[in-house]
């Protein structure tokens, strides 16, 4: 329960000195208090919201909160002035002039919906294909997609696909879990911590509340942090040591680490054995179908080689004593050797040495063997033990968990790259090496993880007009026989999701749906719907290009490529002006909203936690929440599973109502605190005072694990028990790490020709290539163009203040940064003859860009940088008409292709991982031009102004001064 603190109560004011002046330390900030969740970055921490007739006075850090226990950043502290934003949509807009003029009518929320079901009522009863719903950073993906799947199409995703499907699929695919929302390094036991390219904004309380208790542990209890990482900024400043590689050789310095700690034999086997798929049998059989896949026996189960009965036997049978080097005959006579003999084999290999790849990813080999001899220490000789009586998934008995405690994280510096697939698996085989995972000191998953490998949800099409999906429109293959395409290999997805271009695309290819759609391949579509996906602008690459098409009409009928575009958005934004219908939405502290363990949860190492948002400020606007939007349309469209038997809906109170009323399965809704009579958690019939409770509580639930069941919770049954009952897991059997995967071995076989559906020969060299069992390197795409002529790499960092781009128009924190420069190494600019404050075009094969330039030492010097999404276009966002953003911020996305170039004959993949299909943003390479004394002062290119219809702006920065003469009146 949420209670108020008064830390007055604990120290007494001194005393007041003779001549100065009261000063009122705890003055009274409003006239009512009401908790919500922060939606100023996907962190969700929990606040207060004071409020003083009827406007927000200040916004604090809930100390009852689970994520965030009163942490509050300066993104959720200037919450204030989002609230406030003069960019705020104020009714539906109809377009009346052509697309990217801006040109509008306002019009009533009964003829944007009508219009809307008009359009989509024609696609549902035709062909519900034609319908592309894609959602940005809307954090509400349990509902969006189900909304989707009843509605019957396919060509639904989220921001995923462009931010960190390599990091979520690849952890998924590996150990049935991933970093970032699914897992966390073990911060208060760990002795060892690498950081993969994290940059500022990503889990930002929860890394900085973990950091700060690592950095303030006493001398005997001292923990390292390593960050790897181009650049030098934000956590890469506090750590101990700053590995700064070339971008896109993270897996690379990775695989070396495995080879040295394989040679020294610093490895731990017993946690390979007992919970890794090491010792199963891979038949190897080279020029058959079966060749690389798991040996198994009639009940479909993985072979080993068991030495007690000197025989082929199940390997998930408990106490098996497997053998893991030598060559074993299979009952058939084929050959086969086990998942640990070719790991060893392939890292072993002379070419992942330390003074084999130091010269390609720029560090010393010295620094790769201390490294890992690092590593080997605190896995080995720092070991943990947690005294605690527990049973694994084989009825086995323990007294204690043992610990290694050298724990990892990752991000986005490594997900953005097309090797990043590998990259990630690579480190989670690390882990495994290590035998650091979900154990004390390592990595530790986060409820509802782990899941099976890999999750048992299959990407699904369409079933013909006016049904619904069979499954989710997302999910993840188990091989070429689960991909979406039809008969002759052409994609069925807009986006080519699911397809031979990207065949593990669990989240979607979201940046290459405009490009597909104008293009009509693999088809054309007839609406486009997006909520909160700015991809006129900064979430998108080939910016002009985007823009061009959004707007491009056939020649031969004079009608747009993309008939259709509707649009909803709570600002104006770039992407508004493109479309045809807009649903103005609410900010976050208007409307009911939830974080569901269905979703993307907040859960922590230790329990599993869910919060709600609810309206702490009632709109002044004619804006909808567009959830409630999204649930209105379903019922005027006659989805079965939105509409009563009658016809009426079914949550005729919107979001609110579907979030206590609806069931995925019986007694498992949105929300899992509260059921029942309110004393049931996880699974429970709905509550009609759940909201309530939740209030109560301070708008968040929460529910620890048992002591017993905190660690190795891919095999403690004690878990299990514990998941089952609160509906996070169904089955008791173990959840085997994969080592080596065969699902992606599966489609090498597809490239080889074999299989039920093998891959059309266009394809087949790089399935050949890049769909290897056990994780490698290989080169991000972006090192094919000539590097004498393009000989710098460039990257883009999140600030910690602001997060994509929502941050960049808030009053507040635009006075932190409203421009940004192109950071150089000090060196390297000495060598380009640039000082501080030059001008520079940054050029790519693509196109180029102008920005300032900005030495530095901590940057890697083949590599330059600037910060995310600061610039904007002209009169975007309501900003006044001199705004920096417009004139001294820039986008790289400029320079950045969505197209990978043509194949011999003609065709061209997207610009992104070939396995998951993730936006290989970070592959940029580029030159520098110093820019002549005219070119000087102001960044390119440059757009012509937007006209939002919208009043211009006030002096934001004098918010507050009528609550400060209001008290002085008082």
């Amino acid at each position: 329960m949420t209670t108020r603190r008064i830390v007055t109560e604990l120290h007494q004011a001194p005393a007041q000195v003779p001549g100065e002046p009261v000063i009122d330390t705890s003055p009274q900030t409003g006239d009512s208090v009401k908790t919500t969740t922060c939606y100023m970055c996907a962190c969700r921490c929990g606040i207060k919201v004071h409020m003083k007739d009827g406007r927000v006075r200040y916004i604090e850090g809930n100390r009852d909160h689970p994520v965030n226990k009163g942490v509050l950043c300066a993104k959720g502290s200037a919450g204030i002035m989002t609230q406030y934003s003069p960019a705020r949509l104020q009714k539906p807009l109809m377009r009346v002039g052509e697309r990217g003029k801006g040109e509008f009518r306002e019009i009533e929320w009964e003829e944007a919906l009508r219009t809307a079901t008009m359009w989509l009522s024609e696609v549902r009863a035709t062909d519900p294909r034609k319908l592309a719903f894609f959602t940005g950073r809307d954090q509400s993906q349990a509902l969006t997609g189900w909304w989707a799947a009843q509605f019957g199409t396919p060509n639904y995703a989220a921001h995923g696909g462009f931010c960190s499907v390599n990091m979520a699929a690849a952890g998924l695919y590996t150990i049935g879990g991933s970093f970032w929302e699914f897992g966390e390094p073990d911060w208060a036991r760990t002795r060892y911590l690498m950081m993969f390219g994290v940059a500022e904004d990503h889990d930002s309380n929860p890394i900085k509340l973990g950091l700060g208790q690592l950095k303030g542990r006493p001398a005997d209890n001292r923990a390292k942090f390593v960050s790897i990482n181009p650049v030098r900024t934000g956590y890469s400043a506090i750590a101990d040591e700053w590995i700064g590689l070339r971008p896109g050789t993270d897996g690379l310095f990775v695989l070396s680490l495995i080879h040295e700690l394989l040679k020294a034999d610093k490895i731990d086997l017993d946690f390979l054995v007992r919970y890794t798929n090491a010792p199963w049998l891979v038949i190897d059989a080279p020029g058959t179908a079966d060749n690389g896949l798991f040996a198994r026996d009639e009940a479909g189960e993985p072979l080993c080689f068991g030495t007690i009965r000197n025989a082929c036997v199940s390997a998930l049978k408990p106490d098996v004593a497997p053998q893991l080097i030598g060559e074993v005959t299979l009952p058939d006579g084929r050959k086969a050797r086990s998942v640990f003999e070719l790991m060893v084999k392939r890292y072993l290999d002379p070419k992942y040495a330390p003074e084999a790849v130091a010269p390609e990813i720029g560090i010393e080999a010295e620094t790769i063997k201390r490294i890992a001899a690092e590593l080997a220490h605190a896995a080995f000789e720092q070991t943990i033990e947690i005294m605690a009586d527990w049973t694994d998934w084989a009825g086995r008995k323990h007294d204690r968990f043992i610990g290694r405690p050298v724990s990892m994280h990752a991000m986005r510096g490594i997900s953005a790259h097309s090797n990043g697939f590998d990259t990630c698996r690579a480190i989670h085989v690390l882990q495994m090496l290590l035998g650091s995972i979900d154990c004390p000191g390592g990595f530790r998953y986060k409820p509802p993880f782990p899941r099976l490998i890999p999750m048992p949800q299959l990407p699904t099409d369409a079933t013909g007009p006016l049904q619904p999906l069979k499954g989710p429109p997302l999910g993840f293959p188990l091989g070429p026989e689960h991909l979406l395409v039809d008969d002759a290999g052409k994609p069925k997805r807009i986006d080519k999701a699911f397809s031979w271009d990207a065949p593990l695309s669990a989240h979607g290819l979201m940046h290459m749906v405009i490009h597909n759609a104008w293009a009509q391949d693999p088809y054309p579509i007839d609406t486009l719907f997006m909520y909160m996906a700015n991809m006129a602008w900064n979430s998108t690459m080939n910016t002009s290009g985007t823009m061009q098409k959004l707007a491009d009409k056939d020649p031969a009928t004079g009608e747009y490529k993309i008939p259709h575009i509707i649009y909803a958005d709570a600002y104006y934004s770039e992407m508004v002006a493109y479309a045809d219908l807009i649903f103005p939405d609410t900010t976050y502290l208007e409307r009911w909203d939830c974080i569901s363990l269905l979703d993307r949860p907040i859960c922590d190492a230790d329990g599993a936690a869910d919060a709600i948002r609810q309206p702490v400020i009632q709109p002044d606007r004619d804006v909808r929440a567009f959830q409630d939007v999204l649930l209105d349309l379903g019922a005027r469209l006659g989805l079965t599973a939105l509409c009563k038997e009658d016809g009426t809906p079914k949550f005729p109170g919107g979001l609110k109502d579907y979030l206590v009323n609806h069931q995925r399965r019986p007694g498992v809704g949105m929300l899992a605190g509260f059921r029942g009579n309110g004393d049931q958690s996880g699974k429970g019939d709905p509550n009609p005072d759940q909201l309530q409770r939740y209030i109560e509580n301070g708008c968040h639930w929460r529910t620890e694990i048992p002591d017993n069941a905190k660690f190795f919770r891919h095999a403690n049954a004690d878990y299990f028990d514990w998941a089952i009952a609160l509906g996070l897991k169904d089955l008791r059997d173990q959840i085997v790490l994969q080592i080596y995967s065969e699902p992606l071995q599966k489609f090498r076989l597809a490239g080889e020709g074999f299989g039920a559906k093998p891959a059309p020969e266009a394809v087949r060299g790089r399935l050949k290539e890049r769909f290897d069992p056990l994780p490698d390197w290989h080169p991000p795409f972006g090192e094919e163009v000539d590097q004498t002529q393009y000989p710098i790499h460039a990257i883009t960092q999140r600030p910690m203040h602001m997060y994509h781009s929502w941050g960049s128009q808030n009053a507040w924190l635009r006075q932190i940064q409203s421009r940004n420069a192109l950071f150089i190494n000090r060196e390297t600019g000495a060598r380009l003859g640039l000082s501080d404050g030059d001008w520079v075009w940054i050029e790519s094969p693509h196109g180029r860009v102008k920005a300032p330039v900005q030495l530095m030492e901590g940057v890697n010097k083949d590599t330059v940088w600037t910060w995310n999404a600061i610039g904007k276009r002209k009169g975007a966002w309501n900003l006044a008409d001199d705004a920096p953003e417009s004139k001294q911020g820039f986008l790289l996305n400029h320079v950045i292709s969505e197209l990978l170039p043509p194949r011999e004959d003609g065709y061209r993949y997207a610009n992104a991982d070939p396995v998951t299909g993730q936006a290989a943003w970070y592959d940029l390479r580029v030159r520098l031009v110093k820019c002549a004394a005219e070119e000087c002062g102001e960044t390119a290119p440059s757009f012509p102004a937007l006209k939002p219809p919208l009043k211009r702006p006030l002096d934001l920065l004098q918010y507050g001064r009528k609550f400060r003469r209001d008290r002085r009146r008082s």
